[in-house]
Order: C-alpha cells, then sequence, then structure tokens
C-alpha cells in the first residue's frame, strides 16, 4: 500500500485504540480480550474503504473515525466467533494464537458481543452527533444489515452448511456475498452515505464494493491453495482439509484466477466515474486481488 492509505491505517488505528476500553479497567479480562481481538494487526481493508470512500467524494471530517471504527469492530467480532471450536476451529490468526486460545472459549463468546455491541454504540453517538437524523439511521440500518441474518451472520450459517456439499459457482458467490462482502458492501456505502453521496453514486460504488468483496474471497481461497501460514497469518490449506467448498475446488486455480481479473475489473470500471477522486478506490480494489496475506 501507498503513504496515503498507510497514514490511514495509522488513523484507523489510533481511533480504535482511543475507543477500546482500557486494559487495566474493570472487568479487565474482558477488556484484554477486546483489544487482543482488535489491535494484533489486520489489513484494516474496512476501515479504508470508509475512508477512501468518502475522501473520493469530498468528505474527510472526524465523523468517518466512527463508521470506521466501527465497521471494524464488527469485523474483529466474527472473526472471534468464526474461530471458535463450534464453528471454524481455529488456532492461528493474523500470525498468532486465535482469541480463545489465549482468553478461553467464555471470553471470546464475551468479547465477540461486546465488540459488536460498542460498534454500534459509536456510530450512534458520533452520527447523532456529527450527521442529520435521517443520515444516522440510514448508517446503523446499513451496518446492522450487513451484519445480521441477511449478512455475515447469514453468510456463516451457509457455509457451515455447506461443509461436504456440492455448490454451483452461483451458490459459493452467494454464500460469501453474505460472509464476506456484506461487510464491505457496507464500509463503502456508510463512506458514501457519511459525504452525502446521491443515489448514482451509491449504486456505482454498491457496484464497486461488491466486485472487491467477491474478489477479495476469491484471492482468499487461492491463498489457501498456494500460501504458507507464516505468510498468510491463519493455517493453510485448513478449508480444503475440512471440506469446505472454495473456488478452487468448484471451478480450479486457473478459472479462479480468471473470475479474480475479472472481478477486478469490473471494480474498477464501477468508478471510473470517478476520475482521479478513485484512486484510492483503486489501489484497493488492486490490493485485494494482489495481497500475499
Amino acid at each position: 500500500m501507498g503513504p496515503a492509505l498507510q497514514a490511514l491505517i495509522l488513523r484507523a488505528e489510533q481511533a480504535l485504540d482511543h475507543r477500546l476500553p482500557p486494559a487495566d479497567q474493570s472487568p479487565a479480562d474482558l477488556h484484554r480480550a477486546m483489544r487482543y481481538a482488535v489491535l494484533g494487526g489486520g489489513k484494516r481493508l474496512r476501515p479504508l474503504l470508509v475512508y477512501a470512500t468518502a475522501q473520493a467524494l469530498g468528505e474527510d471530517g472526524p465523523q468517518l473515525d466512527a463508521a470506521a471504527c466501527a465497521v471494524e469492530l464488527i469485523h474483529a467480532y466474527s472473526l472471534v466467533h468464526d474461530d471458535l471450536p463450534a464453528m471454524d476451529d481455529d488456532a492461528l490468526r493474523r500470525g498468532r494464537p486465535t482469541c480463545h486460545v489465549v482468553f478461553g472459549e467464555a471470553m471470546a463468546i464475551l468479547a465477540g458481543d461486546a465488540l459488536q455491541a460498542l460498534a454500534f454504540e459509536i456510530l450512534a453517538e458520533d452520527t447523532t452527533r456529527q450527521t442529520d437524523p435521517a443520515t444516522g439511521m440510514a448508517m446503523l440500518r446499513t451496518l446492522g444489515r450487513a451484519c445480521g441474518a441477511e449478512g455475515m451472520a447469514g453468510g456463516q450459517a451457509l457455509d457451515l452448511a455447506a461443509v461436504g456439499q456440492p455448490l454451483t459457482l452461483a451458490q459459493l458467490e452467494h454464500m460469501h456475498a453474505c460472509k464476506t462482502g456484506a461487510l464491505i458492501r457496507a464500509s463503502v456505502r456508510l463512506g458514501a452515505l457519511a459525504a452525502g453521496g446521491d443515489a448514482d453514486v451509491l449504486q456505482a460504488l454498491d457496484d464497486y464494493a461488491n466486485a472487491v468483496g467477491l474478489a477479495f474471497q476469491v484471492r482468499d481461497d487461492i491463498l489457501d491453495v498456494e500460501g504458507e501460514s507464516i505468510v498468510i497469518g491463519k493455517t493453510a490449506g485448513k478449508d480444503a482439509a475440512a471440506g469446505k467448498p472454495t473456488f478452487p475446488s468448484i471451478i480450479g486455480l486457473d478459472a479462479s484466477r480468471a473470475r479474480l481479473a475479472e472481478l477486478t475489473n469490473a471494480a474498477l470500471a464501477a468508478i471510473s466515474p470517478l476520475g482521479e477522486r478513485g484512486a484510492l478506490l483503486r489501489e484497493l480494489a488492486h490490493y485485494a486481488a494482489q495481497r500475499a496475506s
């Protein structure tokens, strides 16, 4: 990532650190687990999409920090719960032991619950203070839909049900549009809403986000086949070993790479009307498709 995106990562990190409860404040074990889950590295793609979208539409105010934090807190909560033995049963995340390995399953569940609640608390407090009521409600509704049964939670349910089952490409893409894509779409939409984007702009950005979200997952599946655990920060080859349907398992590696290129081109085409204003969004589309971890 270039210097502009690196600066936005630092901005997101500082905002998250400021909004998370102190590790030495009671209940300290819960707060330590929350901070461990959020501040232990990560790509910060979702906060970056909030910032990059709003900046493309001419907005860069402090109200963006709340939306950026909210989507990252939701993402962190989802990873904590996905890693649990009852879900994906992962022991490695971001190159270190998962939250439940360090703090125990019960505390990890509570940490995920608390992170989700904190996301909505932060977004509600900041939007009611810094945006008009209609925009604030639209932002809260966007985040709620993204992480509920229509989005991330529903996608995870489909993912659990798909283990060992033969899926079509369309079914796989629908599952990941919910599980991974919904929060990526919400990140872009929150940035656009904060910047006051009109209906035509919102539709173009939705198209961009849909393509980036799916491209991110295709790349993830390719890395699961080709990557090394020490590089990607999680257990390589785990999806195949668990019998989970992936893009390479359904259409093969070469076709997966071709689909990744198609999706990247679709994302870039969607934001072409933005011209130079969309430079950071273009950089993020390329990053999603080319990342090594």
